[in-house]
């Protein structure tokens, strides 16, 4: 019952085996187009895990289009199977997000390496005081997390986004988005959550307010340099991994 867009090498083996069991019980119509999940805590206690499992593989699921969270509500069911689907945009939804789920660690920093470099020289010479200011109250509020590993990359996803609107090209933002869904995916979370420890967000912390430092002052060469060295950083933390 389980569906090559679910299948991957980049999850751990009990995040791979509840993946399964949800996508089997949604693609069998336990869990009905629009319907909701049980709680994290519930499928949990059902299935004799622990609750950033059942997380990690709801994350997988939001990211490939098969849930939808909403906050305060709960997850439910997007997903459609290919014979539900109609018209000539059938599965698009999850086309997109497959590209982004099938891109391994090392695809992914590559492609960083290439993006995130000319993304913040473009930044530098077009975001305007007003975003430059935004971008300030975003370090901000990332700096005031310690420990939550959680709100640490949501943090910095923002503070990425704001970069990306910055270079006032749309594509280049549009590109780039794809970026940060290839992050979400369980290959990263499962890397964060391993090493992301308090003294890492710090460390992390120290570097991006360095580059909001160099944006702020319109320093090109400072800025380009900085966000090469935090590369560098996470293609460590990736060698350190595999």
């Amino acid at each position: 019952m389980t569906s090559p867009i679910i299948t991957t090498h980049s999850v751990g083996a009990t995040v791979q085996l509840v993946l399964d069991r949800l996508f089997a019980q949604i693609k069998s119509e336990e869990y009905p187009l629009d319907s909701r999940l049980p709680s994290e805590r519930a499928l949990a206690s059902e299935m004799g895990v622990s609750r950033n499992t059942v997380r990690e593989a709801l994350d997988v699921l939001e990211s490939r289009n098969v849930i939808r969270r909403r906050p305060g509500s709960g997850s439910f069911v997007t997903w459609r199977s290919p014979e539900a689907e109609s018209g000539h945009g059938a599965g698009a939804g999850v086309t997109g997000a497959s590209v982004a789920f099938e891109t391994s660690p090392l695809d992914h920093l590559v492609v960083r390496g290439i993006i995130e470099p000319e993304m913040v020289r473009l930044a530098v010479i077009n975001m305007t005081p007003r975003e430059i200011q935004e971008l300030e109250r975003l370090m901000a509020e990332l700096e005031n997390v310690h420990t939550d590993v959680e709100a640490f990359v949501a943090g910095e996803e923002n503070l990425y986004r704001k970069i990306a609107a910055g270079t006032r090209n749309p594509l280049l933002a549009s590109c780039y988005g794809l970026a940060i869904e290839s992050c979400r995916v369980s290959f990263r979370a499962a890397l964060l959550r391993r090493h992301l420890t308090p003294r890492r967000i710090r460390e992390c912390q120290q570097r991006y307010k360095s580059l909001l430092q160099a944006i702020a002052a319109r320093d090109v060469e400072r800025a380009v340099e900085l966000i090469k060295l935090h590369l560098l950083e996470e293609q460590k933390l990736l060698l350190q991994d595999l």
